[in-house]
């Protein structure tokens, strides 16, 4: 039986034009642990740049508070043009541990529960619910104190120094 000109011979995959496009948004986080205050910001880049600009909103947010933020390896937390606001402490989490990272229990939220099995064909129709579910997130802080507030992480008292 012959396949004639019908494709290619078989055993032999045809040839199939294909562009792979992929396309980024950053969805920045912190949250505080004991509280569940979380400051989220949402942008186009994942740099030193983009990472200096959160650093300097979440240092605003209260501008009075002294802030420590536990980061995990990240190349653009390593950059030596980083900018540091004077009332923000940068610390590195343990190596290869997200599960103890506050912040990564808020994005695995928003993976399972918001994005899980679904396609967008636009940035705009992923960035509109990103940002509606963060801000519903973030009027949640006692689910997010929940979800972040480890053992070990809140029996060290808010007004402690």
């Amino acid at each position: 039986m012959s396949r004639g000109s019908a494709g290619p011979p078989r055993g032999v995959r045809p040839p199939v034009p294909a562009q792979i496009v992929r396309q980024y948004e950053y969805a920045y986080a912190a949250v505080s642990p004991p509280d569940g205050v979380l400051d989220t910001l949402v942008l186009p880049e994942g740099n030193a740049e983009a990472r200096g600009r959160f650093r300097a909103e979440v240092a605003q947010r209260p501008a009075d508070a002294f802030l420590v933020m536990i980061l995990d390896g990240a190349g653009w937390h390593r950059a030596k043009r980083l900018q540091i606001p004077e009332n923000l402490h940068l610390s590195s989490g343990p190596p290869w541990s997200p599960p103890r990272n506050p912040a990564e229990q808020v994005g695995d939220e928003g993976r399972e529960k918001w994005f899980a099995h679904r396609h967008f064909e636009t940035m705009d129709q992923l960035e509109r619910p990103l940002v509606a579910e963060l801000a519903s997130l973030e009027a949640d802080a006692p689910h997010l104190a929940s979800l972040t507030g480890f053992d070990w992480m809140t029996c060290v008292p808010l007004n402690a120094h």
